[in-house]
């Protein structure tokens, strides 16, 4: 037997966008979580480099005003000898948003910050890069050969 589809009459669907708006407004703020690349050679985190190298990267459009991003890093042990460095956050290529030191004790340590979006929100396209590089420690062998090498990965890059 043919069934027949009946069209919703405008009240109808009016009460089930009122319905579907009180729902959103009973959840509260949302956070739209970022993917964030590696870009790396080496396929992980890890560097040896003695000069900032991208090892993460985005492009997001900056529809939010602030972007909560928090990182992880740890440093190098290779013989008897701690191997540290420094990380930096770049936005649009040249803005250094956040840095600081990764210390050389082989152990994690972590940061975190809400980044003010806002003087980008005119960009279609804003490309967002996690920067390492070592300063201290052994300057052969370790992971790669030429050194300790430094970690640094995202554990977490939310839209605000």
């Amino acid at each position: 037997m043919a069934q027949q589809v009946t069209s919703r009459s405008f009240l109808e669907r009016l009460a089930v966008l009122e319905d579907q708006v009180a729902q959103l407004r009973r959840t509260g703020w949302e956070r739209d979580e970022l993917p964030v690349y590696p870009t790396s050679l080496h396929a992980m985190p890890y560097e040896d480099d003695t000069t900032f190298i991208t090892t993460w990267e985005t492009v997001l459009s900056p529809r939010t005003g602030s972007l909560s991003l928090g990182l992880v890093f740890i440093g190098d042990f290779v013989g008897t000898t701690n191997t540290g460095g420094a990380w930096q956050v770049l936005l649009n290529g040249a803005d250094v948003v956040m840095s600081g030191t990764i210390a050389a004790t082989y152990s994690y340590q972590f940061a975190a910050q809400v980044i003010d979006l806002t003087p980008y929100r005119t960009l279609t396209g804003l490309k967002l890069q996690i920067q390492v590089r070592r300063t201290s420690g052994a300057t052969t062998g370790g992971k790669y050969g030429s050194g300790g090498a430094v970690a640094i990965a995202p554990r977490y890059a939310r839209l605000l």
